[in-house]
């Protein structure tokens, strides 16, 4: 497929919207898949990625760009995908490299003790774990914060928790060399680049060149 043809499905982070996309130069059909309400406060996440790949044609070839836990979604819509190449951004394949605090999080609930509403109201302590600086990465961040809606929030934290992972097809990882939510860990990313949690916004230049440079390849 000429790169000019190439088709990009965009999953943004928890909480985030098409605005995380919004410094991205992609040479190709680019769709941002906005989250759906959960249907229940228990809904699986693979019956929640079968709603969301309803999006994505089934006979299509295409690439999935998952962004922290877009990147879980991605790997759960492309084992309904499969002609879906799928490139993980900031995120994670499985429990095994979730950092001990979310492990800690997994084993034994602490999760469920703290309000999906506390990040918007500590700004600043949002700001380091995201690791963005100040000026517009800050600012939009602060958006997205106060945007996020907790009911979701709260359902997608322990769906993440939760989640068993994948046998994963092989993916393409960029991760950000000092992403203090995800750190890379074990499981360093194919490309690594200078920057925190939000490399998408900070980094939107190297990573459009890569996806641009990997759909050329394919």
């Amino acid at each position: 497929m000429p790169a000019s043809l190439q088709v990009f499905y965009l999953i943004p982070g928890l909480g985030a919207d098409e605005r995380v996309f919004q410094f991205l130069h992609l040479r190709g059909e680019t769709h941002v898949l906005q989250w759906l309400p959960p249907q229940s406060r228990n809904e699986p996440l693979p019956h929640y990625a079968a709603r969301l790949a309803a999006a994505v044609p089934a006979a299509q070839v295409c690439w999935l760009v998952g962004v922290s836990f877009g990147g879980v979604l991605a790997l759960e819509v492309a084992q309904l995908r499969p002609l879906a190449q799928v490139v993980l951004i900031s995120s994670f394949a499985g429990p095994s490299e979730l950092p001990w605090l979310g492990k800690l999080a997994r084993a034994t609930g602490l999760h469920h003790l703290l309000p999906p509403q506390l990040l918007p109201r500590i700004p600043r302590v949002a700001q380091w774990f995201f690791g963005v600086r100040n000026g517009r990465d800050y600012q939009l961040l602060r958006q997205i914060l106060c945007d996020t809606d907790p009911d979701f929030t709260r359902w997608a934290i322990a769906q993440l928790l939760q989640w068993p992972g994948r046998p994963a097809p092989p993916v393409v990882r960029i991760h950000g060399t000092e992403d203090r939510l995800l750190p890379a860990g074990g499981a360093p990313g194919q490309y690594q680049l200078a920057g925190g949690h939000l490399i998408i916004i900070s980094r939107a230049a190297e990573i459009s060149q890569i996806l641009n440079q990997l759909a050329a390849e394919n």
